[in-house]
């Protein structure tokens, strides 16, 4: 065999090496690597946020009515003074984090130096003061579970409650590697400037099953968000 030959048979023998591996290779690859999780489902943390023992809380308020009606439509609370707060909890743990929504309040620090802390709103609430900006013509009712109960007899604010309840935050277990968001909503009594100096606090997260309680979470809304 001449040096020729041998060169063009060690030429195809290597070529057809390197494709069968580069063809096995392709077999084994996934049809499509898993997509990375989205900065914003996640909690960016370029957002304002506390974390610790593995958790993360961040916080996006939404104060400009024109984004607002962009993503509540008809529903949108902030012309009646009502605050939608986008809450993302991450738990990077390998345990499941339980959260008592209940308890979770925005603290307002006032220009005269106090603090008012503020009950978070169901759904049916909300959809109520957006339906009737003028008040209801009967006596407010009390406070409903955190879960979104449909309003008895109106119609109206029916309608507008089904656009929240999906975006409502009103989940309150963390499964292990997880990211939990959803919005909150705060009466601010028409005055939305009480947000710029207003914090999320996040008093009672525990661990499942030893319920062994975590330090708790307060989220500036304004930031600067917390190393």
């Amino acid at each position: 065999m001449t040096r020729a030959m041998r060169f063009g048979l060690g030429f195809y023998l290597a070529s057809a090496c390197l494709g069968a591996g580069f063809a096995q290779a392709r077999a084994q690859a996934p049809a499509s690597a898993p997509a990375a999780p989205n900065a914003a489902a996640r909690g960016d943390e370029s957002l304002p946020h506390d974390s610790h023992n593995g958790v993360v809380v961040s916080v996006k308020p939404i104060t400009d009515t024109a984004l607002g009606k962009e993503k509540f439509g008809k529903a949108n609370p902030l012309p009646v003074g009502i605050l939608p707060v986008e809450v993302f909890l991450r738990n990077d743990t390998a345990q499941p984090i339980h959260l008592d929504l209940s308890t979770v309040q925005l603290a307002v620090h006032t220009r005269g130096g106090h603090t008012q802390d503020i009950q978070w709103l169901t759904v049916p609430q909300v959809a109520s003061a957006v339906a009737h900006p003028n008040g209801p013509s009967s006596p407010r009712p009390s406070r409903l579970p955190p879960l979104g109960l449909p309003t008895a007899g109106d119609a109206k604010a029916d309608k507008l409650a089904a656009i929240l309840q999906p975006l409502a935050l009103d989940a309150d277990i963390m499964p292990p590697d997880s990211v939990l968001h959803g919005f909150l909503f705060f009466d601010l009594n028409r005055d939305l400037s009480l947000a710029e100096d207003a914090s999320l606090y996040v008093p009672d997260v525990s661990t499942i099953p030893s319920n062994k309680p975590l330090m708790f979470f307060e989220v500036p809304l304004s930031g600067p968000a917390k190393p």
